[in-house]
């Protein structure tokens, strides 16, 4: 392949052949809800209390336990955030990335355990117009280089005259697939994290599910990664004592303790 034109019509025959290729998310089942471990691993959807404002972010760098830089551009993220974008993942999985997703918002609703009510539609819409407005880089060993991507590029809930649509539609980046790679992301029980009281507790059954065997963690190490503002260390103790009650309730941890300010847990 010596002449140059040639070479050039081969590397835009791999370019087409490139671009071709399914960008898909794994598979998991339907009981179940798949993230990224450095996600779950960071502050990016904080568990601070729906009263406290949010703040507006611009390159932030976001607290991550562990290796991996997150930087973050747009409103503050927050559990309920993650459990909005972790079903619409789910719902994304089933076809190649790019590809528009649609749903009905009371099905939306519906499946991530909220009230059918009209509060619920616009705290949905709310939340997938934050994440649409966001920049996320992501920077790790493991992928070698930075990843940049909108959380949610696309998303249309009403027409051009301003009326709600009967389907939402939402598209995702196909770079995200990047981030769940082969291993590097964790499937997370459904019914368990919506039983659980959305906060600390959610935060903390998405931690501990990126370890089979969690190792001792400070609490210190849980406030900077759930993005927590509390001041004083007894309240802190007490959310986390609150957090860990919840999660052996609902069957996701056999037991836990807090010696020395550690938090010991064994999953079942």
């Amino acid at each position: 392949m010596k002449n140059p034109c040639d070479l050039v019509k081969h590397m835009q025959a791999q370019a087409r052949k490139k671009s071709a290729e399914v960008v898909q998310l794994p598979l998991w089942n339907e009981d179940q809800r798949g993230i990224p471990n450095e996600i779950l691993r960071s502050a990016l959807f904080t568990a601070r209390n729906r009263t406290q404002k949010r703040r507006d972010l611009k390159a932030d760098t976001i607290a991550v336990i562990g290796n991996g830089v997150i930087r973050y551009t747009g409103e503050e993220l927050r559990q309920d955030d993650e459990t909005v974008w972790l079903h619409l993942i789910h719902l994304a999985r089933q076809q190649p990335l790019g590809r528009v997703v649609e749903f009905t918002a009371y099905s939306f609703v519906k499946a991530i355990g909220w009230p059918i009510c009209g509060d619920s539609y616009r705290r949905l819409r709310d939340s997938l117009t934050r994440m649409q407005a966001t920049a996320l880089k992501v920077y790790s060993k493991r992928l070698g280089s930075g990843i940049s991507l909108s959380m949610i590029p696309e998303f249309e809930w009403q027409d051009t005259e301003g009326k709600p649509l009967a389907r939402y539609w939402v598209k995702l980046a196909p770079r995200l697939v990047q981030l769940f790679g082969d291993v590097h992301y964790s499937r997370l029980e459904w019914q368990q994290r919506l039983a659980l009281p959305v906060g600390v507790g959610t935060w903390l059954h998405g931690y501990f599910s990126t370890h089979k065997r969690p190792h001792p963690i400070k609490l210190e190490t849980i406030k900077d990664g759930a993005g927590l503002l509390v001041k004083r260390h007894d309240h802190l103790k007490e959310q986390v004592e609150a957090a860990l009650k919840s999660l052996e309730q609902v069957g996701f941890l056999k037991a836990w303790r807090i010696e020395d300010d550690l938090v010991h847990v064994e999953r079942t």
